[in-house]
């Protein structure tokens, strides 16, 4: 079980980055794109808990995902945190492999990205993703259509798995309101099922808690709705570790927890692809052994 179905188990049994606020959260986190051989943007920051935080309240403050945060902070109560206790906030990362254009979602780090090379910025977001059973799959799509105020109609799978936990039928459509799953922006994939769009529940958002589509904060999605064109390219990608060489020859690496249980058993999967980026050094891979079996999806320095 990984911690996000840990943690849905008991909620429900009991780099520069500049910044533009909205309603007291930040939206539209935006970092200057490093250069071409790097991958290191943004630093973490740390915040000083008041009476009042949680863990939720602190995600949508700094715009990160819940389980980024909980991941980050893996002895720290996310539900009553000690009072002026300091939260590690996961705002330091490294781009994925991939060609820094359009739109990329990396599942393992449930971070969507926008990159605009012509300006030299990269945008990025906490983004909800499929559960168990119902994965987001990989893929290489395209924006093809925006819609604001949608109609959420649930597909006949989801109805009849809706039947067969309920015993009754679930609603055909819902209208654009504030019972409306979709929230009130979509984007839709290509000419899949798939969007990605706003929700009306908030939690959920940097977490597995979908049934396969992208959901993300309402300031978010309306961001990437007004500034996301059609036919912007989408790219779907599995990357749970992340490695750069970074300026003065710094070794950096970001570790996040796979998506399957086929590949929990990093260590065998992963020590090919990285034993010539790590090297031989007995003391990184003390290090680095922990990381895999708990991933923090921090930034790890090897020379430290």
């Amino acid at each position: 079980m990984n911690i996000s179905n840990k943690f849905l188990k008991h909620f429900f049994s009991v780099g520069v980055i500049t910044l533009c606020f909205i309603s007291n959260f930040i939206y539209a986190t935006e970092y200057d794109l490093p250069a071409k051989n790097f991958r290191l943007i943004g630093v973490d920051q740390s915040h000083k808990v008041k009476k009042g935080d949680y863990f939720q309240k602190i995600a949508e403050q700094y715009n990160v995902g819940f389980l980024a945060l909980m991941a980050a902070n893996p002895d720290i109560d996310p539900f009553l945190p000690e009072i002026d206790s300091d939260i590690v906030i996961p705002s330091a990362m490294l781009l994925p492999y991939v060609k820094r254009e359009g739109i990329v979602i990396n599942l393992p780090e449930l971070r969507l990205y926008y990159f605009l090379p012509q300006e030299n910025k990269v945008h990025v977001f906490p983004v909800g993703i499929g559960r168990e059973g119902l994965t987001t799959p990989k893929a290489t799509s395209y924006i093809s259509s925006k819609r604001k105020d949608p109609i959420w109609r649930p597909t006949s799978a989801m109805r009849q798995r809706y039947f067969e936990q309920h015993g009754k039928q679930m609603q055909k459509e819902i209208a654009a309101g504030p019972s409306n799953p979709f929230g009130k922006y979509a984007l839709r994939l290509g000419t899949s099922e798939y969007l990605i769009h706003g929700t009306n529940q908030r939690f959920g958002i940097g977490m597995r808690s979908s049934s396969g589509c992208i959901r993300m904060f309402d300031g978010d999605i309306k961001w990437l709705f007004d500034n996301v064109p059609l036919n912007t390219k989408v790219r779907i990608i599995d990357q749970p570790i992340k490695m750069s060489y970074e300026s003065g020859g710094r070794q950096v690496m970001e570790i996040h927890s796979p998506l399957s249980i086929e590949n929990i058993a990093q260590k065998k999967s992963i020590t090919a692809a990285v034993k010539t980026f790590v090297g031989k050094n007995d003391s990184v891979w003390q290090k680095i052994i922990p990381m895999l079996d708990k991933p923090q999806g921090l930034i790890i320095e090897l020379g430290q």
